[in-house]
């Protein structure tokens, strides 16, 4: 294995010249499915990695998100197979040659359709894992053989293990968003997966940051790679304009609104930090009348599929997540994103707004900051080596105020702000309830007044106390009432 940190490791320039697609000649079935996506121009990481992976070499990518990691792999791992379709409905002629592992289902499917689409022209097969759903679909079409397999870990050993995926002839393998399979503790399973396959394969690996915990991975699995780094490491797209918003815990829903309506923003991602918190807030959103959906991994995965294809076709405005969104979901012309919370883990600060901006377009960034993010904004600072400026922000005076809609839950319990002026509405009164009992002290005990008195002793007298006297004294008798006395008989023989 070979160090990356030493002279071995080759390193392409960052400054490679523009080039299109035209100029790959790529076979005549790929070409015609390139020229139907609309694709004309490579990006820089296309235009690095492809030639790289035609020649069969080990490549350890990194580039900002955003930037067709994708196509970089896909289409020249599907070039080299080529000599490999054939038209044969026999599963064996159509063994997994390709293996591409990602982090997320969200992600996995999406990289699943953009091969279908690369190959739509070829004979070559290619098929999704992940979990969430039932295995019984999946393993028909395993069944019937794959050659580009597209899957999450956890699933694809549960495959490996029912004997559903066999992984002996896989010449290509794909470890996407590596870094991001590392955070959520997929190393393990990782190791396993790679044990099942062939020593001499072709290995790309593709990062958004070189972490010493990637380059550890890169020395373990990867010969002599060559290291393409188009961006610097964490740096957040030019195109995304960023704003920094002081303001309060209770104004953040109030300033979303007023920032939608100034900026005439019709669709956009709204990132939170937990689970739970994403699901009031897009209940509280739809309330107050914005078309909203939420996207949390506690929803099942046909929940997270529907609301991420409504989001797609424009069916909803905004989709409110987790992180579970952050990473690698490639959805075209999203104007903004929103940071409801600041994230935790400051590189997930560059994945939330790498969302906007794609492809060279132009987006917005707003970030809510409270007195208790201090700490975490910082640590963006310090990341993306940018000064960040704290602005305020000053709420117009006719933005209906969202505290008088009703009854909202986001974590902290608003109501209805009652009005001085008389209401129209007659609200039946609430029927009186019992007294509430406290059942944590004990219920008190009467107290008799008897033993209230002081002492006062009694008179004397010598003469026995009545019960005694009334007693009836038994005779006093010489011997036990239990032993019995000898009867006298009569002598039947005299004794002299």
């Amino acid at each position: 294995m070979t160090d990356l940190t030493s002279d071995n490791a080759t390193e392409l320039a960052t400054d490679t010249p523009v080039m299109a697609f035209a100029q790959l000649q790529l076979a005549a079935p790929l070409a015609r499915a390139v020229a139907e996506m609309g694709y004309q121009t490579m990006t820089p990481i296309q235009a690095q990695a492809i030639p790289v992976v035609l020649q069969g070499r080990d490549v350890m990518g990194a580039a900002q998100t955003g930037t067709g990691k994708t196509a970089a792999f896909a289409l020249p791992l599907l070039q080299r197979m080529l000599k490999h379709e054939n038209p044969s409905t026999s599963p064996a002629r159509h063994p997994v040659r390709a293996l591409v592992l990602l982090p997320t289902r969200e992600l996995a499917d999406q990289v699943a359709e953009q091969v279908k689409l690369y190959g739509k022209y070829t004979q070559l097969r290619s098929a999704v894992v992940f979990g969430g759903i039932d295995m019984k679909p999946q393993t028909l079409e395993l069944k019937k053989g794959v050659e580009v397999l597209v899957a999450t870990p956890g699933r694809l050993l549960d495959h490996i293990e029912a004997k559903n995926a066999v992984l002996n002839q896989v010449e290509y393998v794909v470890l996407d968003e590596a870094d991001r399979m590392l955070d959520i503790g997929f190393l393990p399973d990782l190791q396993r997966i790679l044990s099942y396959l062939p020593k001499q394969r072709t290995t790309l690996l593709f990062s958004a940051t070189f972490s010493p915990e990637i380059k550890r991975l890169a020395n373990s699995y990867l010969q002599n790679p060559v290291t393409i780094e188009v961006a610097r490491s964490n740096a957040t797209a030019s195109t995304v304009e960023q704003h920094f918003y002081s303001v309060g815990d209770d104004d953040k829903r109030h300033a979303l609104h007023q920032i939608l309506r100034q900026r005439g923003i019709k669709q956009a991602f709204v990132f939170v930090n937990s689970k739970l918190g994403c699901a009031r807030l897009a209940r509280s959103l739809e309330h107050e009348g914005l078309n909203t959906t939420a996207l949390h991994g506690d929803k099942s995965q046909d929940e997270r599929l529907k609301a991420l294809d409504a989001f797609k076709k424009g069916e909803v405005d905004l989709l409110v997540c987790t992180d579970v969104a952050a990473r690698g979901l490639d959805i075209k012309d999203v104007p903004a994103v929103f940071n409801f919370d600041i994230p935790f883990n400051a590189e997930d600060y560059v994945h939330r707004i790498g969302r906007t901006g794609r492809a060279g377009a132009a987006g917005l960034a707003v970030n809510f900051v409270s007195k208790s993010d201090a700490r975490l904004v910082a640590d963006i600072e310090k990341l993306i080596k940018t000064k960040i400026e704290l602005e305020p922000i000053e709420f117009e005076e006719d933005l209906p105020d969202i505290r008088k809609q009703g009854h909202i839950n986001d974590g902290r319990r608003m109501y209805r702000a009652e009005s001085d002026e008389a209401s129209t509405d007659v609200r039946p009164t609430r029927a009186a309830r019992p007294a509430r009992v406290d059942y944590r002290r004990p219920a008190p005990v009467p107290v008799d007044p008897f033993f209230d008195k002081p002492y006062e002793p009694s008179a004397k007298n010598d003469a026995a106390p009545a019960w005694e006297s009334a007693a009836v004294r038994p005779g006093v008798r010489s011997i036990s009432s239990n032993i019995k006395t000898k009867r006298k008989v009569a002598a039947l023989f005299k004794t002299e």
